[in-house]
């Protein structure tokens, strides 16, 4: 069970499943239920309830089940909704293969590529991903030009209404070479770095997430997973 109710859009989003949007129209459309029940826009969940997408069960996370959780290095053109499995061919589900149905944590966007994290259970996704959660994400980002310092500057401050109503928090950018930089996140409005590069006029040739909280990529191999112990959850988590 979640530590704290959460809004069925968002906790479908931070699933990894689709974004709020998304989540929004398909609630709109009546093509969500939870617990047998048409969904409505805002309704709270607390992580115990059975949701379906088209009739599709989503995730029943039984107790009985092991949990873990699968650190992957994604591929770029690897596709991480898991609502559209078995008709996007490059699906991150079925590119894993996993003996156990598992969940992304959070997203990386189809040109992206690095470490994600899947696990099948539920409330754990929404305890990392909670806005509140303070997890740093850290990215190698490659650019079409160099980038200049009075834009690194102006970057870290934050404050771009990258979507609707929403404003992105402080960045902090560390420069690696003329175009390439060290971007650590602490939350993950959607795109977030492609939208605020694009913002100060770049374009972002390669992004490769390295790290998420205290699990480092390191030199697994493209397209390769691995479990996380019982200790690195444990830090992860704490």
């Amino acid at each position: 069970m979640m530590n704290e109710k959460m809004r069925i859009n968002k906790y479908l989003s931070a699933s990894g499943v689709m974004s709020r949007r998304r989540a929004d129209s398909f609630i709109m459309s009546g093509r969500i239920s939870v617990n047998g029940v048409k969904a409505v826009p805002g309704m709270m969940l607390n992580g115990d309830e059975e949701i379906r997408i088209d009739g599709k069960l989503l995730d029943k996370n039984p107790d009985s089940e092991k949990k873990v959780v699968l650190l992957y290095n994604k591929k770029r053109g690897t596709v991480t909704s898991t609502v559209d499995q078995g008709k996007e061919k490059n699906n991150i589900i079925d590119a894993i293969n996993y003996k156990t149905r598992v969940y992304p944590i959070g997203r990386l966007d189809k040109e992206s590529e690095g470490l994600i994290l899947l696990t099948n259970d539920g409330s754990l996704v929404n305890r990392l991903l909670r806005s509140d959660s303070g997890i740093e994400k850290e990215y190698e980002v490659s650019l079409d030009k160099e980038i200049e310092s009075r834009d690194i500057s102006k970057m870290e401050k934050g404050g771009l209404e990258l979507v609707p109503g929403r404003r992105n928090k402080p960045l902090k950018i560390r420069k690696i070479s003329p175009s390439r930089v060290n971007i650590i996140l602490t939350e993950g409005i959607n795109r977030e770095i492609r939208r605020v590069m694009e913002y100060y006029g770049y374009r972002v040739m390669k992004l490769k997430r390295i790290r998420f909280g205290n699990i480092l990529l390191k030199d697994l191999k493209p397209g390769e997973y691995r479990e996380l112990s019982s200790k690195e959850i444990r830090e992860l988590t704490s």
